[in-house]
């Protein structure tokens, strides 16, 4: 196992070296505006890079994964999509619609689909019936974005991906699942080169960001092994294997919390729920006074004791209802915590767009 990874290391290192400099020659990068407040021009090949290793090593180890054809064009299409909507920034409708005809896909062609919330309110299964095909289209197109609005400083995106796939190895290496565990760890290991060469440690030219290609690849991938984790109905997916749905909640609880709160708030406020913005929990910590790297620690250290939880829960076998009750209580002050530091950070945020004119010290990709 560890020769592979080192192999699927310098696999992933060289495709970000290479894709890197085709992405400054295409001009497949990153420009700093109000809302990006970056220096210089940053190429946007860090998810284009994770998803040529994944190509590689699934093309070359097909049994790590079932319907893995399936899984790999999936894959390639989001990635060109969120290449596509990089370089040209396409409109929220062809996305999702693309996203949505993915998810059809999976449904149908893998047999992945959300058919039951399990004994959330203490009563029996919530079981979906027919709404199963809609909640899942919502399921799969919400993970996508979660982990696309989350990705907004140096090394969160990958970090809380990070804390995901590790908590899903774990689970699967309990559970005895060899070669989807295996999956997780190469995931991770795929991802260390971009967020070394993200955070600046391989210097600061070399620096790379990971792009709509990487964050829809990475939504769509945790939402794969979680549906076939916490669904009875995907035993052609994965064998033996069963997670409480609310494990999931905590697992992804991070992505999860902040995409619904932000939505939430810009609907109250009469705005578009994808309207993006600078209200998100990083954008916060940092005009509170906290740096970047002290924003990456506080955030992925929070997401960590989520999934923990959730870990504990699913083996402790705490009951649904009180995992659930736990995670709405959690997800409640996330919400209102949230809000209270944006109305206390409002009139400096206004400051800020004023004299948006000149060089700002909030850094965002």
């Amino acid at each position: 196992m560890l020769p592979m990874l080192i192999s699927i290391f310098f696999v992933s290192f060289v495709s970000l070296f290479f894709l890197r400099k085709v992405a400054q020659k295409i001009d497949l990068v990153d420009i700093p505006n109000t809302r990006k407040q970056h220096h210089g021009t940053i190429p946007l090949v860090g998810g284009i890079a994770i998803t040529v290793t994944l190509v590689c090593i699934l093309t070359i180890n097909p049994d790590l994964l079932q319907h893995v054809d399936l899984y790999l064009f999936c894959i390639i299409v989001l990635a060109l999509l969120g290449a596509l909507d990089d370089k040209y920034d396409l409109s929220v409708s062809l996305r999702m619609g693309i996203q949505a005809a993915l998810s059809v896909l999976v449904l149908y062609k893998g047999n992945l689909s959300l058919e039951s919330f399990g004994n959330l309110l203490g009563s029996g299964n919530i079981e979906l019936g027919s709404w199963g095909v809609i909640v899942t289209i919502i399921a799969v197109i919400g993970a996508i974005n979660a982990f696309n609005m989350v990705d907004g400083i140096d090394g969160l995106l990958g970090g809380l991906a990070i804390v995901t796939f590790s908590s899903l190895g774990i689970l699967l290496t309990i559970q005895q699942q060899t070669m989807l565990a295996q999956f997780c760890w190469i995931i991770i290991t795929t991802l260390l080169p971009y967020i070394a060469m993200n955070l600046g440690y391989c210097g600061k030219k070399r620096k790379v960001f990971m792009g709509d290609a990487g964050s829809m690849v990475i939504g769509f991938t945790v939402v794969w092994l979680l549906m076939a984790l916490s669904q009875t109905n995907t035993s052609t997916v994965i064998s033996n294997v069963s997670m409480k749905p609310v494990t999931a909640l905590w697992i992804i609880a991070i992505p999860l919390m902040d995409m619904t709160a932000i939505m939430i708030r810009r609907m109250l406020q009469g705005r578009s729920p994808l309207k993006p913005d600078r209200g998100h929990l990083h954008h916060i910590l940092q005009r509170i006074g906290f740096s970047t790297y002290q924003t990456l620690v506080i955030i992925v250290s929070l997401g960590a004791f989520f999934a923990l939880i959730g870990i504990f829960g699913e083996y402790a076998n705490i009951a649904d209802e009180w995992m659930f009750i736990g995670f709405m209580i959690c997800f409640i002050g996330y919400y209102y915590v949230l809000n209270y530091l944006e109305n206390m950070t409002t009139p400096h945020l206004e400051t800020e767009a004023s004299h948006s004119h000149n060089n700002t010290s909030i850094t965002e990709n």
